[in-house]
């Protein structure tokens, strides 16, 4: 398995991104391609005690700014981030990571990796925390103006995710709504209710999010404008209420102390609500594994990431959506 990462791609590329890869490739059988320009990554690595043998570096001297405009970026085919989605598609890698301007990331999975047949939108799926363990959102940002449709193929997608790289079996699928009662909703909702539920999924009706956070669903759909400001409020609420755990244990003799007692339980808490333990989500519907991951990705986020483009690729999730979907179009014919 070769995974290729974007090395020019974040906020804090290429020194965070070759630490997390160096990381990753420690801990993973897979041959890891860092793309991007040879002499920074170089210099990066030359405060490494140890080049792992499963990492090379391949050569990409142009490099897309978290500002540019995605629709553009088709013009640019030597920057780090086309040559390595590039890669996935001439064969050369079974998965690409970026953590750089993410719609410039979807639009080249999308035109040059192409769609699985059968599905009418990739969808973004994010892996949050529940009480019951991950919870997959989807579509947590690919698709601002969605249909009926899209929503129901976000559900069938989400559950293939949730099976084939979390091992849950016949995950429950929930639609995101403002209430659980059948009725509540929008158009949107309501159309997209009927569809999942001859979808052959665990359709288990409305959620609300309380109920995502509950654990109540292995897999909540939403349109991507609603997926994506319930992932940055998550992410967001999980960074203030750890910040604010930190400093009322700051604060006087009796806070110092109860950090003390607290000891290692306060770390694993902050692990656990980190968003780079997750590291990024994955691009579901186009023919290759695609990871986009956060801008501000710190090594451990990189390294996080490494980790579940490997388990998508060993658990053939383009080829178990590519079967749900053929399945499907067929009953429909």
């Amino acid at each position: 398995m070769v995974i290729a990462v974007d090395a020019m791609g974040g906020d804090f590329a290429p020194q965070a991104v070759v630490e997390g890869v160096l990381s990753g490739a420690a801990r993973l059988p897979a041959q890891i391609a860092l793309v991007g320009r040879p002499a920074e990554i170089e210099q990066c690595l030359a405060t490494s005690t140890q080049w792992p043998d499963n990492l090379q570096i391949v050569t990409a001297n142009d490099v897309i700014e978290m500002a540019a405009d995605p629709t553009r970026v088709l013009r640019r085919p030597e920057a780090s981030m086309a040559v390595a989605v590039d890669m996935v598609r001439d064969g050369q890698a079974q998965a690409v990571i970026s953590a750089g301007n993410s719609g410039a990331l979807l639009t080249l999975a999308h035109t040059r990796l192409g769609v699985i047949p059968g599905v009418r939108r990739p969808g973004i799926a994010a892996p949050l925390l529940s009480r019951r363990g991950p919870t997959v959102l989807i579509d947590a940002g690919a698709n601002v103006d969605c249909q009926p449709l899209h929503l129901a193929q976000f559900g069938l997608m989400g559950s293939v995710y949730a099976e084939h790289v979390f091992s849950i079996e016949n995950p429950r699928v929930g639609l995101l709504n403002i209430g659980a009662e059948r009725s509540k909703g929008n158009s949107l909702t309501a159309q997209a209710f009927d569809l999942l539920a001859d979808m052959p999924i665990n359709f288990i009706g409305n959620i609300e999010a309380d109920g995502f956070f509950a654990g109540q669903a292995d897999v909540a759909v939403a349109d991507g404008f609603v997926g994506n400001i319930a992932l940055k409020t998550a992410e967001a609420m999980a960074q203030f209420l750890m910040g604010d755990i930190c400093s009322c244990l700051d604060d006087g003799l009796g806070g110092r102390l109860a950090r003390l007692l607290l000891g290692s339980r306060l770390g694993s808490l902050r692990e656990r609500y980190d968003y780079a333990t997750y590291g990024g989500a994955l691009l579901l519907g186009v023919r290759g594994v695609t990871v986009v991951s956060h801008g501000r990705s710190d090594p451990r986020a990189i390294a996080s990431a490494i980790e579940v483009a490997y388990r998508a690729v060993e658990g053939g999730v383009v080829k178990h959506l590519a079967q749900a979907c053929r399945q499907l179009v067929s009953e429909v014919d």
